[in-house]
């Protein structure tokens, strides 16, 4: 017999405040003293407490809001993809709303559960106040966040990939071939992702005795513009890299553009590795090492929690990774002498 849900009262009376208190804290009201807070956010993760609307609710309309930036990327696809064919398998619509890739969700997005009289919100890349979550959970809809700009609070479950590790691969199989000047392109400076990938690049460096150089790191947009901007001041450099990790494979496709203007070849004159593994990575000249994340499973694991969620079911961990792979293929080689 599976274990019942606290109440709000039972929740109240272990943090010792009133109901009243504890459903301000879950509406994201901000009359609550901070250490008050954070009890009561502590007592409610620890009790998987869920509002009465969320508890194994029947479904209003068979729909999930997905938002998501523009689909002219082959990221946002390989993700919409994954969430299509999971809610295709419950039998559940999903309604598509975008938004210009790099900028965040439109500041209504919380609404859209009540307009659509949607199920629960899968958002992409983007960030979740407190006062957002609440005005979600109000509508009795779920929430899950796909590689969110930074770790959302109150236990919104997150789904992302090892992007640290990705980091430390990249950067490993580039000093294997014996690159000692190695730089990195971020996306966004904000981003978990991003930070994270440059972290394990740095980390890669440090195992290896190499003292991180700052001149070598720059942070893009994930876009072609950003990796071909960066690439260029990177190799303009009066000692340029002989190596360059992007953080993903449309700023890796900047890089090659940046190296084909400088007259330099890849990976003759400048070994490139992207992160992404999407599929035009096998049609680049050379084709292209990457770091491979699994952007359709993620997609599939961030609605089958959503899922879990309106059913009622307890998560093991509100952040999931999946892992990533380094897939070498012909643009690293070891530098010239």
């Amino acid at each position: 017999m599976s274990e019942q849900r606290p109440t709000l009262a039972v929740i109240a009376a272990e943090a010792g405040v009133s109901q009243a208190t504890v459903s301000k804290v879950i509406n994201g009201r901000s009359d609550v003293a901070p250490s008050t807070r954070e009890r009561i956010e502590e007592l409610l993760r620890a009790r998987n407490y869920l509002p009465p609307g969320r508890q194994g609710r029947a479904r209003r309309s068979g729909l999930v809001d997905l938002i998501i930036g523009g689909l002219d990327s082959a990221w946002a696809v390989e993700i919409l993809r994954g969430v299509e064919a999971e809610c295709a398998r419950r039998s559940v619509g999903t309604v598509v709303s975008l938004v210009p890739p790099g900028e965040a969700a439109p500041s209504g997005w919380p609404a859209l559960p009540a307009l659509h009289q949607s199920d629960g919100v899968i958002l992409v890349t983007a960030s979740v106040t407190q006062a957002q979550r609440a005005q979600v959970e109000r509508t009795g809809a779920a929430l899950v966040v796909i590689d969110p700009i930074d770790l959302p609070g109150g236990g919104v479950p997150s789904i992302g990939a090892t992007n640290w590790a990705g980091g430390l691969a990249a950067t490993e199989h580039l000093l294997e071939l014996g690159h000692r000047r190695i730089a990195a392109i971020g996306g966004r400076k904000e981003m978990l992702c991003s930070q994270a990938r440059v972290d394990g690049y740095r980390a890669a460096l440090e195992r290896a005795g190499i003292e991180v150089d700052r001149d070598l790191i720059r942070f893009g947009d994930f876009q072609h513009e950003g990796g071909f901007r960066c690439a260029r001041e990177l190799l303009a450099l009066p000692e340029p890299p002989t190596a360059v990790f992007a953080g993903s494979d449309q700023q890796a496709m900047g890089v090659y553009e940046a190296a084909r203007q400088a007259g330099l070849s890849v990976p003759r004159d400048l070994s490139v590795v992207g992160f992404d593994d999407l599929p035009m990575c096998d049609w680049l000249s050379p084709p292209l090492t990457t770091v491979r994340q699994p952007l359709e499973e993620m997609g599939r694991v961030a609605a089958r929690t959503l899922f879990q969620l309106l059913e009622g079911q307890a998560l093991v961990s509100p952040r999931v990774e999946l892992s990533t792979e380094l897939k070498v293929r012909l643009s690293t080689a070891p530098p010239r002498p």
